[in-house]
């Protein structure tokens, strides 16, 4: 099993699947959301009107229609309010229930934003140690996933990601 890090556009990834930092109603959205939403088209937008959202914590599937992947695993992950209220647990569940169903579906490779750590004020250290613990953990479990790919944005969480690797 191989994790990597990828600094760039995750919509440019061609791995089987590329995971959403949705917001619950998985009609796209700002940052992630609204940039996967836009280079899918307009057939993702009607796939999504079909799942009646997604609760915090959950993932949810569709295919990729115009992006480089062959689908799209939509996960809403939690805003941060100071850490009392869960958000540790409600953002190992968006990495566990993605991974599960690239499992389910018999998924090689995925890719990983940085949930929850733009609008959602996630904390950017402890929410990328929260995702590497829970990946490596998960990923010990899999049978078919080969490859997973950690796609942050900018400088700090790319150095972030390598250092904590």
């Amino acid at each position: 099993m191989k994790i990597k890090i990828f600094k760039g556009d995750i919509t440019k990834l061609k791995t089987d699947a590329i995971v959403n930092a949705a917001n619950r109603s998985l009609l796209g959205g700002g940052g992630v959301d609204g940039a996967i939403h836009r280079a899918a088209g307009p057939e993702l937008l009607k796939e999504c009107r079909t799942l009646n959202g997604c609760s915090t914590g959950e993932a949810k599937i569709t295919k990729a229609y115009n992006l480089a992947c062959k689908h799209v695993i939509h996960t809403v992950g939690p805003v941060w309010s100071g850490g009392n209220y869960d958000e540790d647990q409600l953002l190992k569940s968006c990495y566990k229930e993605s991974i599960k169903l690239a499992e389910k579906y018999k998924l090689q490779s995925i890719a990983f934003p940085n949930i929850s750590t733009g609008v959602y004020r996630y904390p950017k250290e402890e929410a990328a140690e929260i995702a590497i613990k829970t990946v490596r953990k998960q990923l010990a479990k899999c049978k078919h996933l080969k490859e997973l790919v950690f796609c942050v944005f900018d400088d700090e969480n790319f150095k972030l990601y390598n250092e904590l690797l």
